[in-house]
């Protein structure tokens, strides 16, 4: 049976709702109006107070943020690091002799070459840093100051294994705003900041802005064919006429000197570090040349992987096998094995059978740029090493003293 609902509910709720609203009303306007003048004020204290103690909180948090950011982020900018420090990066300028086998017989030609330097200080004198392959065979040689005054210049000191030059010119003091060099790059990580300022394409004054996308490489010099380790990769885009020139932290330091001398690496920057630079540059100033970089007498060697770990029927999947060693060089004379049978992996032939270089004085060697990388930051031809080996499944470690490249 259906049960009827009573038309009275809907009106006597709906009276009952506006008695307790009115009721309700009363009340609050009866503690609004009774409320005393003094409890007002004590509610408008207390609140202040609060205020107060909030705004103390903001304060010290300000203060603690302030306390922890990087010292240096008032340089940080690229506008800070260029109006601070492109003063003292100069355009190289010169003149080459080329010869060319004509019809007629050799023609020779001037041909003008051009890069980037930077200043830097050298005991009590000033220099310009620059690319061996800009000057090599340069006649004269000029650099032209960001205020646009030229001078003349000689050649200090040269290294072509690592693509450093030191000129001197003849100008006075006032032109001189020498950059400070990081004697190591041990600091410089993936992903920081730098900046590369020089003449690209004969455009002084240019600046591009990048971060380090990578340490330890190892690139080829185009002209010399050189096999330069240790070397930073950025991603700022440098071009013909940088080279030489300054790469620069968010502090103004010069972390490495560009190259743009790399074939088939556009889109790619890379630098001879600072370290190398800092290393060498007593000996190019005095003597005008570098003779210590460290040789291990490996003359063939290629990175393991898994495909050639597997056709060796070895575990180890890195390192560096030597396949052939220089007859009566350091590897030699320690007594290192290169390769005796022929393997091929996906195509490619291999001399197997040698020792796998897996460490250097106790340091991993994951691969060929790690181990150049090592000896060229830690070592020095005359010096000895102990090599870790693993020869016939076994990690033996033997002494190598290193030559001279």
């Amino acid at each position: 049976m259906e049960t009827k609902r009573s038309r009275l509910n809907g009106p006597v709720i709906g009276l009952l709702v506006v008695a307790l609203l009115i009721v309700a009303a009363a009340i609050y306007f009866e503690d609004t109006v009774t409320l005393p003048h003094s409890s007002v004020q004590s509610e408008v204290s207390s609140l202040q107070s609060q205020v107060s103690a909030l705004q103390q909180v903001n304060s010290d948090l300000q203060s603690q943020l302030a306390a922890t950011a990087p010292s240096n982020l008032s340089n940080s900018s690229a506008e800070a690091v260029y109006s601070g420090y492109s003063k003292s990066v100069v355009t190289v300028q010169g003149y080459e002799l080329i010869s060319q086998n004509t019809f007629f017989g050799p023609v020779s030609s001037l041909e003008s070459i051009q890069g980037s330097g930077f200043v830097i200080s050298f005991g009590n004198s000033s220099y310009i840093v620059t690319n061996n392959h800009v000057v090599t065979g340069a006649t004269n040689i000029t650099v032209t100051f960001a205020d646009g005054n030229s001078y003349p210049a000689s050649v200090k000191g040269t290294d072509q294994q690592r693509d450093l030059a030191v000129l001197a010119a003849s100008a006075p003091a006032s032109e001189y705003h020498p950059l400070r060099i990081l004697s190591s790059i041990a600091g410089v990580t993936v992903g920081e900041t730098v900046y590369a300022i020089g003449s690209p394409f004969g455009l002084s004054g240019s600046m591009t802005v990048g971060v380090v996308s990578q340490v330890d490489r190892t690139i080829t010099e185009s002209s010399t064919q050189v096999t330069i380790p240790d070397v930073i990769q950025f991603s700022a885009a440098i071009n013909p006429g940088n080279s030489g020139g300054p790469l620069l932290d968010s502090n103004g330091e010069v972390v490495g000197v560009t190259t743009a001398a790399v074939s088939s690496s556009e889109g790619l920057g890379f630098a001879i570090p600072s370290s190398t630079l800092s290393r060498e540059l007593p000996a190019l100033v005095a003597t005008g040349s570098y003779a210590l970089h460290p040789d291990l007498g490996v003359s063939s060697s290629v990175d393991m992987t898994y495909e050639l770990a597997q056709a060796m029927r070895t575990n180890v999947t890195y390192g560096v096998l030597v396949q052939t060693v220089t007859s009566g060089g350091p590897a030699d004379k320690a007594g290192i094995h290169g390769g005796t049978q022929t393997v091929t992996v996906e195509g490619q032939s291999y001399l197997a059978g040698g020792d796998i270089i897996v460490s250097v004085n106790g340091v991993k060697v994951v691969d060929m740029d790690a181990l150049a990388s090592y000896l060229e930051e830690n070592t020095a031809a005359g010096e000895s090493v102990q090599v870790g080996l693993i020869r016939s499944g076994t990690l033996i470690t033997t002494a190598v003293v290193l030559g001279s490249q």
